[in-house]
């Protein structure tokens, strides 16, 4: 039977025995090294500590071995995260280097699972990412091995257990459940068609848009037009109130001309009524051409 710890090929399994073969530290001498590091940058020091604890890196990758990523990517991004535990690790608190390096190599590895396990994003808070590391373990413990959906009360279960809510729980569920498929996968083994025929396009037509922009372009025509039957004040108040993006207040265009929010509605209404009689005029009904609202 292959070792737990075996990797993907030949180098990768000389380093993981090289790990496994690095003498242990006694506390002292540990102590000693992680100063030597942090206090003079003693390079010789940094790697006797660090090549001791490579044993640690592999024993915490081979945990997220089941995740369907390469053993070596794993055991590389341990490292990083061992790396950088040396870098922060304080000696003056007395600590095992061990202990700390732990939090770092684990979190290093989960955030490299969490960014190759799916070309979607998969967690991106604390709930949701412990969530994803711990919902196949939770399902075991209620003898809920079945990849299919999950049933109210199991989820509610581990809803409880995890914190987390149970619309959570039913989407993280089915993701894990099914794997990334390309589009371009075949629908059947003796089949042509893929399953991006399967998509459908909900975009317009090219003469949908053409006609889309084509009636868009006349409307402008025709507002234009019907705008020179207002005076300036009115103009400006319908372009304010009507044609911008964010409509802007009665109260600021009021403070803006100096008048009351109320003169301003007034003023808005009577400028509508006239825009109403040109657009008649221009192009018949404009509340059939979606020009002007009612009010």
């Amino acid at each position: 039977m292959a070792s737990a710890y075996d990797s993907n090929g030949p180098a990768d399994r000389r380093f993981v025995k090289t790990a496994m073969k690095a003498p242990m530290l006694e506390q002292a001498h540990e102590l000693d090294l992680a100063r030597r590091w942090r206090e003079q940058e003693d390079e010789a020091a940094l790697h006797e500590l660090t090549t001791a604890y490579m044993r640690l890196v592999v024993s915490i990758a081979t945990r997220f071995r089941n995740y369907g990523l390469p053993m070596a990517d794993l055991i590389s991004e341990g490292n990083v995260g061992l790396m950088q535990a040396a870098g922060r690790f304080e000696p003056s608190r007395e600590v095992r280097f061990s202990t700390y390096a732990t939090w770092w190599i684990r979190a290093a590895i989960q955030d490299y699972v969490l960014r190759n396990w799916s070309i979607v994003r998969t967690g991106t808070t604390a709930a949701q990412k412990s969530l994803f590391f711990n919902l196949r373990r939770l399902r075991a413990q209620i003898d809920d091995t079945d990849d299919g959906v999950m049933t109210r009360t199991n989820m509610a279960w581990v809803s409880d257990h995890l914190g987390v809510p149970m619309r959570d729980v039913e989407s993280m569920a089915s993701r894990l459940s099914a794997s990334d498929r390309s589009l371009n996968a075949p629908l059947a083994a003796d089949g042509d068609g893929q399953w991006q025929d399967l998509i459908i396009d909900e975009s317009a037509i090219p003469e949908d848009q053409v006609m889309a922009h084509r009636d868009g372009d006349r409307r402008k025509e025709w507002i234009a037009d019907a705008l020179t039957a207002l005076n300036e004040r009115e103009t400006h108040i319908i372009r304010q109130r009507r044609l911008c993006e964010e409509s802007v207040t009665l109260e600021s265009i009021g403070q803006e001309l100096g008048i009351s929010k109320e003169r301003v509605r007034q003023i808005e209404f009577q400028a509508l009524g006239k825009l109403r009689k040109a657009l008649v005029q221009i192009v018949g009904d404009p509340e059939t051409s979606g020009l002007i609202p009612n009010t």
